[in-house]
């Protein structure tokens, strides 16, 4: 299994927690970029999280994970998801 394939468990479970909350918690919770590190089966992860979009009907949210090892952390794995108001 490559490094991307090691991540992917991880930002699942990010977008699964993030898409959980409302809209009015995320736009709260990310009036910027929300970096933080977060330990998965007992390795050490990067996570990003940012309000891509805030418009009047929905919020889309990035999530990004990756390592923190040069250079794969140069190019996280990322999704989005869309919260509809």
């Amino acid at each position: 299994m490559n490094r991307r394939e090691q991540w992917r468990p991880v930002l699942d479970f990010e977008v699964k927690k993030w898409s959980a909350k409302s809209w009015p918690e995320l736009v709260a919770e990310l009036p910027d970029e929300h970096a933080y590190e977060l330990e998965f089966e007992d390795k050490t992860y990067q996570v990003e999280v940012r309000l891509l979009e805030n418009t009047d009907t929905y919020v889309h949210v990035g999530v990004s994970v990756d390592d923190g090892s040069v250079p794969a952390s140069f190019r996280p794995l990322s999704s989005s998801f869309i919260r509809e108001k």
